[in-house]
């Protein structure tokens, strides 16, 4: 869609020939900018909900800043992945950005514009079988976040000490999706989809020893859990859990918002 296609649809609103509903829905393909090296996609926000994230490894920091600075020039809440604390150095010595946060456990950097609606009122609870998962559950809760979903980080309640997890688990079963983030043999998603009422978002991590192959037996043994209600995503795919999880509970806000 150019220029004038948009003027056209401006003037069709405006003449009431169209309403705003309709408008809405043929803008949600307006075309990518390209900067040559990346493809924008400014309106991914309309069709999705939260704005295009940017994965860093593979990127330049050049490349990534300049990114960074064109998704927040349209007044986007941006956030950047597996960022090095260099290339957050770097962003911050051009002095555009100063409401910029970078979480160094969870790699990411995150600036939030907007508010975002509607707004999401459940919390979403990320539970961490040990403290060495934490830089993935860090990074899936300020995924979450930054997308207007309220969280709350549980840690280290795996099933070497149930005790721990049956703490929590009055608060648990009031949750609409949790994020459960293990590594060793991925136990506790199967132990807390057997206990709750809601979708489990199982996480496995790289953590563990050495037959447990970077993430793949916690991977396997989440993917053939026996309780039902688990899906999982990739090895130390925090962001794909927050978002996936975010995406449910934005649906429920809504429905509960259309109802009222």
């Amino acid at each position: 869609m150019n220029p004038e296609n948009i003027k056209n649809l401006l003037q069709q609103v405006k003449d009431n020939q169209i309403d705003i509903e309709q408008a809405v829905e043929k803008l949600r393909m307006l075309p990518f900018e390209d900067l040559g090296f990346a493809c924008i996609d400014h309106h991914r926000n309309i069709r999705r909900g939260f704005a295009e994230t940017i994965y860093c490894p593979g990127k330049t920091d050049q490349q990534i800043i300049e990114i960074f600075e064109n998704l927040a020039s349209k007044g986007n809440n941006v956030l950047a992945t597996r960022a090095k604390a260099e290339t957050f150095e770097k962003l911050q010595q051009m002095g555009k950005f100063p409401d910029a946060v970078y979480d160094e456990l969870g790699r990411t950097i995150t600036l939030k514009q907007t508010e975002i609606e509607p707004k999401i009122k459940t919390v979403l609870p990320i539970i961490t079988a040990g403290t060495a998962d934490l830089p993935v559950a860090k990074e899936a809760q300020n995924t979450a976040e930054i997308m207007g979903q309220p969280t709350e980080l549980i840690c280290d309640i795996g099933v070497a000490g149930l005790h721990r997890f049956t703490a929590h688990l009055e608060k648990l079963q009031k949750a609409s999706v949790i994020i459960v983030v293990a590594g060793m043999e991925g136990a506790l998603a199967s132990v807390t989809g057997g206990l709750v009422s809601c979708p489990v978002i199982a996480v496995p991590t790289s953590t563990g020893y050495g037959s447990s192959f970077e993430g793949l037996a916690a991977l396997l043994a989440m993917l053939n859990s026996c309780a039902s209600g688990v899906s999982v995503v990739n090895i130390d795919n925090g962001f794909s859990a927050a978002v996936t999880a975010v995406l449910i509970n934005k649906k429920i806000e809504a429905l509960k918002n259309e109802n009222n």
